[in-house]
Order: C-alpha cells, then structure tokens, then sequence
C-alpha cells in the first residue's frame, strides 16, 4: 500500500512538471526510449548469432546436451557486445551532454550559454539528425541573438554553432533567416577583428545558397555589411575571396540587381578587378549584373572602364579571367558607338589581336566579334568620306582621281605598318621567333578587308 500510495504521489507530482516542460524534454525521452529498444534487439542479435554457426563451424552440444559456442566465437562475441556497449554509452553520454547544453542555453547565465552553444556545435558538427533535434528545441533563435553580443567569445561561439547548424540543412538555414540574423549583423564593420570577418563571411555564404527563394537577402543589411568587408583594407583576401562568393551568388537572381547596384556593388568589384586572387570572382559578378539595365549603366559611366578591363585581357596565365572580360566588353559594346570609341581610345585594337592570336578559343571567338564591330562601325564612318562624291567634285577631273588613288594607297600603308608592328610586338610576348615567318605570311595575306587596323 505505501508503495503504490508513493508511486501515485509521484505520478500526480510529475503529471503537473511534465506538463510545463519544454518540448525538447519530450523529444530526449522519446529518443531515450528508442535507444533502449536498439539496444535490447542489438544485445538479442548478438545472443542469436552466437547460437548459431560462425566461420563455417557448427557449434556441437557438450555432454550435458548444452550447445556452447567455442572460445574464439565467445571471445568474438564479447568483443563485440562491449563495442555496442561503449557507442550506446557514448550515444547516450551525447544526449545527456544535449539536453544540458538545450537547457543551458535557454535559461543558463551569459557564461553557461558560450557554453551550450560550444557543446552544441561539436555535437552538430557530424551529425544531421542532431542538427535537426537542435533546431526542433528552439536553439537557433538564441544563438541568433547571441550573435549580436558585444563579448567577443560569446559572439564567435554563436557565429560557429549557427555555422555547424546551417551546414547541409536548408531548414536551419531558412530559421536562422526568419530568426533576423541579418538584422544582426555589426554596423562598424571596422571595429570587428579578422576571425570575426571571416566568420560571418561563412555564415552569410552558407545563407546566399537562399538566393532563389522568397527572402529578400538582397535588401537586407546583408549586402552593405559585405562591401564594409570587401572595402576594408585590415580584410584578408580570403576573407574576400568568400564575400565575393556571396554575391556572386545574389547576383544570379536577376530581380536582385536593384538593391545590389544601389549599394555600390558595382564600384567595389571595379576596384577589386586587378587583385588577380579576387579578379575572376569579381568578373563573373558583374558579368551577371551587366545584363542588366542598372547594371549596365552603373559600369557605362565608371572612370575605370574599360582601361581595366583591357589591362586584364592580357593576363595570358588566366585565359578564365580574360574570356570574362570579354564578355563585358562585348555586352558594353553591343549598340553603343560611344562605347565602342570608348574602348578604341583605349587601345584596345592590339590587345584584341593578342588575345585572336594567343587566346583560349571562347576569347578568340569574343574578341573576333568585336573586331569586327569595330571594323563595320569604321567603314560606316567613312563611307561617305572614302572618294570623290556626286555633286562636290567633278567626275572628269584627273586631279581628283589621282588625289583619290594616292588615299586609298596611303590607308593601305598605313594598315599594313599597324599590322606589322602589332604582330611584333605579340611575337615578341609569345616567345615565338619560330613562327615568325607564318605571321608575315599572315600579314602579306591580310588586307583592311578582313581586319580593321
């Protein structure tokens, strides 16, 4: 009678605790008791298979009629039945070690939550069910807050949990979203040490994969805090190198240009154009954001443009780079005269020659194309101007004939010595003495009908 008297008294002091414990309790219980299942049919196995034959060896019974695995079967059996033993320990150790860091972390002082969130990212560090029980228990909110701590280690120790836990798991990632991670983020950009940089430049990169989703990522801080790094000179080049990732992957989402380019994106990439580790990054970016109106625009009136873009159409080590910048000059190009004088000031028309010659086939294929814009764009400019003309000089005039043939001769001329000293020069880059003989042939046979210059 007392002991059902004090097993009724516990279970009506429980029913009221139970009923006011978080959720995750329920969770632990439930996977506890799961646990203890696996592990009875696990130790059953065990039992039935040391019952039955091993190695090929059928166990005899013994003079009481008892059959009884022989040593090495019993030895193997009990090896492995403590191996079980020791990961269920273990697994249970992980949980127990769970539940505290769960509890710590909701309602734990400062110090237990740092903490919590470090006992919570080596538990997820390996695990994607873990990583889902975490999220399940109402963590990421609180970590999410902890990130804007202004304590240094508490800060990293969130930043790394919310890492660990947005690894693989496109859930956790949208909670830490909806949690308002992005309206955490520092404002002084400057005043954070490297790690830290480099910490959140991971966390955001792993959040960029949402790009094609509903989250407005590009009109949250998200994008002023990543030119704050980019623009920053204490930021390393990794720590670059990931940000650019990061809005590479915005810049796919053509709806996103807007906020991109009003944050000075644009002008940020130019300057990050030459940084031959940053420059191919940087290329694909704006390739993507040249497509666009906004986009286009912002690049048409940058005073770097297109010196820069030429400049890296002669990095002969890195033919990625320069396919690239040849597709922005191509898009710059296309129905803009202004652009295309722009381009030809620059001095671009050797450069173009270099890259038809030495270049990988994609850029040979750009850079013919606008060779020959830039060749029609020149016989639509002097087509009225190339000869006598109807009603300003007098067809019978001998003088005006031979004025006219002296022209033409002299742009021969002219065109034959441009070539001539363009294919020098790239003979003499390419370290092809060998072939010299096969670029004047080249020359001899090509005439201003079928190059420009």
């Amino acid at each position: 009678m007392s002991q059902s008297s004090s097993s009724s008294s516990s279970s009506s002091s429980s029913s009221p605790s139970s009923s006011s414990s978080p959720i995750w309790l329920y969770s632990y219980i439930k996977l506890k008791f799961f646990n203890r299942i696996r592990r009875f049919l696990r130790s059953k196995t065990a039992r039935k298979r040391c019952m039955t034959t091993v190695g090929f060896q059928t166990p005899k019974p013994n003079s009481k009629g008892v059959i009884t695995c022989n040593n090495e079967v019993a030895e193997v059996a009990e090896v492995a039945m403590e191996m079980e033993t020791e990961m269920i320990s273990g697994r249970e150790d992980d949980m127990v070690g769970l539940q505290r860091a769960v509890k710590r972390l909701h309602f734990g002082s400062r110090d237990e939550k740092e903490m919590a969130a470090k006992e919570i990212q080596r538990l997820a560090k390996d695990d994607v069910k873990v990583k889902k029980l975490v999220a399940e228990l109402g963590v990421i909110p609180v970590l999410v807050n902890m990130a804007a701590s202004d304590v240094i280690d508490r800060r990293r120790e969130a930043i790394m949990a919310l890492i660990e836990l947005a690894n693989g798991t496109y859930t956790n990632k949208a909670l830490m979203v909806e949690a308002g991670i992005l309206l955490q983020l520092p404002k002084n950009v400057d005043a954070l040490d490297e790690s830290t940089r480099s910490e959140f430049g991971e966390l955001l990169l792993m959040l960029s994969s949402l790009a094609n989703t509903s989250f407005p990522l590009a009109s949250s801080e998200m994008v002023p805090f990543l030119v704050g790094i980019l623009g920053s000179a204490n930021s390393s080049i990794e720590t670059k190198e990931t940000c650019l990732g990061t809005l590479h992957n915005l810049s796919t989402v053509l709806d996103n240009a807007g906020p991109l380019v009003s944050n000075g994106v644009v002008e940020i990439l130019l300057k990050l154009l030459l940084v031959k580790e940053l420059s191919e990054k940087a290329l694909a970016t704006l390739g993507n954001l040249v497509v666009t109106l906004m986009g286009k625009k912002a690049m048409e009136h940058s005073p770097v443009l297109p010196e820069s873009l030429i400049e890296i159409l002669t990095w002969e080590e890195k033919p990625k780079c320069q396919e690239l910048s040849a597709y922005i000059l191509m898009i710059l190009a296309h129905q803009s005269s202004a652009q295309r004088e722009k381009m030809a000031d620059s001095g671009n028309i050797p450069v173009l020659l270099q890259v038809v010659l030495l270049g990988s086939p994609l850029a040979q294929k750009r850079a013919l194309k606008l060779l020959q814009w830039f060749k029609d764009e020149r016989q639509a400019k002097m087509g009225p101007h190339s000869g006598p003309q109807t009603g300003r000089i007098p067809m019978g005039s001998p003088v005006n004939k031979r004025e006219a043939q002296e022209g033409k001769k002299m742009m021969k001329n002219l065109v034959k010595q441009s070539l001539h000293k363009n294919l020098e020069i790239i003979t003499r880059r390419a370290n092809a003495a060998e072939d010299s003989s096969k670029l004047k042939a080249l020359v001899i046979s090509t005439s201003s009908k079928s190059l420009p210059y």
